[in-house]
């Protein structure tokens, strides 16, 4: 089998971090898919060839033996467990694959005996078998779409899939739908579909998590004495008590009358309200007579 610097294939150094090789990765395949390049024969080897290379440098432990054995990687343990066996007699030493060149050397010689050629990722039919790609796709929904799950079609690269919409999904999440994505090669498994959820609020509560918030105007003689409000909420009209000699600033909590708990069929979050005093204006006569005599019951009280 032909020697692949898979680092070289996706413009990467050996230093290259994991979050380095997903951004060169996703660049590269966007740029070679096959499906993009209908015109370019030769898009679809290296599309193949930048998968390939993604598979093993993602994987942490894949990418180790890779950084050891090169092309041979995929048969380190065989070679290992066959060269402990050998080790005593045949005084020959196992070197470690540089990044540069084929991996010839011991283990590519006992390599090439023992599989006829270094083996490779393959399918009964001698072709190498990849991963199709992932598929990104995002969804706008109202803050009031959610309040219940839902099913929707969506229509992704001419397909229609029929998927179930959570409750309480969040903005910015993204759900996983496994199989829908681009198609594997050469029988290869089919990549999966990625759904980023854009969550518009086009209420006036404030939403953090499964709670929500509100700011209600209160007049000032409700916050002195206490009564009672009516609240329409995202599930229907409520009736509110307000404590009396409530201070500016103050909140109630109503329990259960927040968002839907994402996966938590039957639980909610809570909603409050946190409550502003309005001061009255443009007194009469007789209401500045009546704050002035209260002014001076407080003060003589003291």
């Amino acid at each position: 089998m032909d020697f692949i610097d898979y680092y070289k294939k996706l413009g990467l150094s050996k230093s290259a971090t994991q979050d380095d090789i997903k951004k060169a990765y996703k660049k590269l395949a966007r740029k070679y898919h096959p499906d993009l390049n209908p015109d370019d024969p030769t898009a679809k080897a290296k599309f193949q060839e930048i998968n390939e290379a993604n598979e093993v440098l993602s994987d942490p432990e894949k990418r180790a033996k890779y950084d050891k054995y090169g092309k041979d990687w995929k048969h380190a343990e065989e070679f290992e467990k066959a060269q402990k066996a050998r080790g005593a007699s045949s005084g020959r030493q196992r070197r470690s694959y540089s990044g540069t060149g084929g991996g010839s050397g011991d283990f590519s010689d006992f390599f090439e005996s023992m599989f006829g050629g270094g083996g490779g990722f393959r399918g009964s039919g001698g072709s190498v078998k990849f991963r199709g790609e992932d598929f990104h796709a995002e969804l706008q929904l109202n803050l009031t779409d959610i309040l219940e799950e839902r099913k929707q079609v969506l229509t992704v690269n001419g397909k229609n899939i029929r998927i179930t919409i959570p409750a309480g999904v969040e903005n910015g999440q993204t759900i996983k739908i496994n199989g829908y994505g681009g198609s594997g090669i050469n029988g290869g498994p089919a990549g999966d579909l990625l759904i980023t959820f854009n969550i518009q609020n086009n209420t006036s509560f404030k939403r953090e998590g499964s709670n929500l918030h509100f700011d209600y105007n209160i007049d000032l003689y409700t916050a002195l004495l206490g009564g009672k409000i009516e609240l329409n909420t995202l599930t229907g009209k409520v009736k509110v008590n307000i404590p009396p000699e409530l201070k500016n600033g103050g909140k109630v909590r109503l329990a259960g009358k927040g968002m839907p708990v994402y996966k938590s069929k039957g639980k909610f979050g809570d909603l409050y309200l946190h409550f502003q005093v309005e001061l009255p204006t443009k007194l009469t006569e007789k209401e500045k007579g009546l704050f002035k005599e209260l002014a001076n019951l407080r003060n003589h009280g003291k």
